[in-house]
């Protein structure tokens, strides 16, 4: 970030957008009791149909959109941060190297209480990526991006299967890494939890994060939301609302032929599903999740719209605060170290529990933010990312 008075004006839309990707993870993981698949085994039927009902309606939603909206703002926030140190003269670059290594510590606490890893070291990883494409014009970022978000490693893999049929997709060993992790979850001792979710745990996660797609599809994302940045398009113009009302019909008339084609390939074999399956579920998302993006900043341009969604600002301006400690919330609520609730919880009793957190959450932002500028986790970043000048 730059001096006061060379920060470029904040773009209220987008830490609005901010926080309503952080309540839709926060919902999804409520959901998935924070990768703990431990759930009822003797409700009523009503409330199995219910509970499968909320379970197809938020993970339709949101399930790998809210994701998708979080790294996109990633890239969003590099520009404008990089955008403020240039108008002074001055590279962001090796600063921003600075503030990933910072992003460890955080990804690291999160961790702790998220026994699948944390989403936050993938971004460590691939934020190297706009490090070395920071200087690059526009044509490039986002021809790479789209090279990226194309998902040119499982492609790779489904061509090199198709010319030798013994050719799979390397074992990684995710599956017996989750299921140890899933064992002293279970065993319910707080310091092996801690120890094994900042080593297993963490090591679990990018390896699924490899033959997921997901080092790509973060890549294209963070180069897609830095693009977006440089062209200003989150800034309320005619043109570019013209631009997002184009981006939802091309999005939408993009959704239904690419998740048909999915849910057609995964009647194949394993590596076609891995391959293509994986390739054509990324881009379905993809698809929904600029639905979501362009609906909400055009909706947000509605008086009655912005005025209903205000509380995801102050949510939004206190992301990273809001993301780590619904994690270790959930781990209180759910896991056997905690109120082991999750077998009492069920997929509806997990939403309602989700959407009081996110009040909670909501509260203690509007708080804070009366009295400080930054939230409690976004003042540390800030401070130790400016360490050793005046900021």
């Amino acid at each position: 970030m730059g001096l006061v008075e060379e920060k470029s004006p904040r773009i209220e839309v987008v830490d609005a957008l901010r926080g309503f990707a952080v309540m839709a993870i926060l919902l999804v993981h409520n959901l998935e009791h924070f990768i703990f698949p431990v759930y009822p085994t003797d409700s009523p039927s009503w409330l199995n149909m219910l509970d499968q009902g909320v379970c197809n309606v938020v993970f339709t939603l949101f399930a790998g959109k809210a994701y998708a909206i979080f790294a996109l703002l990633f890239g969003f926030t590099f520009y404008i941060q990089t955008n403020n140190q240039r108008k002074q003269g001055k590279d962001f670059g090796y600063r921003f190297l600075w503030r990933l290594v910072l992003l460890v510590g955080f990804a690291t606490l999160n961790a702790a209480f998220f026994p699948a890893g944390d989403v936050l070291l993938l971004f460590v990883v691939v934020g190297l990526v706009l490090f070395f494409t920071r200087n690059w014009s526009d044509k490039a970022i986002i021809i790479t991006a789209v090279i990226f978000l194309l998902q040119p490693v499982e492609w790779f893999h489904y061509v090199a299967n198709l010319i030798d049929p013994a050719h799979q997709l390397p074992d990684l060993k995710v599956g017996e890494m989750y299921a140890e992790v899933a064992e002293y979850t279970k065993a319910g001792n707080f310091w092996e939890f801690i120890a094994g979710n900042v080593t297993l745990g963490q090591k679990a996660s990018l390896l699924w994060a490899v033959n997921a797609g997901r080092f790509s599809q973060t890549a294209g994302l963070f180069l897609l939301g830095f693009y977006i940045g440089r062209k200003h398009l989150f800034v309320t113009t005619e043109h570019n609302l013209r631009f997002w009302v184009k981006a939802l019909i091309v999005a939408a008339i993009a959704f239904a032929p690419l998740y048909t084609l999915k849910e057609l390939v995964m009647d194949n074999d394993a590596i076609i599903q891995q391959t293509v399956g994986t390739v054509l579920d990324m881009w379905q998302k993809l698809a929904f999740t600029f639905i979501l993006v362009s609906s909400f900043v055009l909706l947000y341009q509605v008086k009655k719209f912005r005025s209903a969604v205000d509380s995801l600002r102050s949510y939004g301006k206190m992301s990273l605060t809001n993301y780590v400690t619904q994690s270790i919330i959930g781990a209180i609520i759910y896991f056997p170290f905690g109120l082991s609730l999750a077998q009492y919880c069920g997929y509806s009793v997990s939403l309602l529990i989700g959407l009081c957190v996110f009040c909670l959450q909501v509260g203690f932002c509007k708080w804070w933010l009366s009295k400080y500028k930054q939230g409690p986790l976004e003042y540390v970043w800030h401070k130790w990312t400016w360490i050793g000048t005046s900021k």
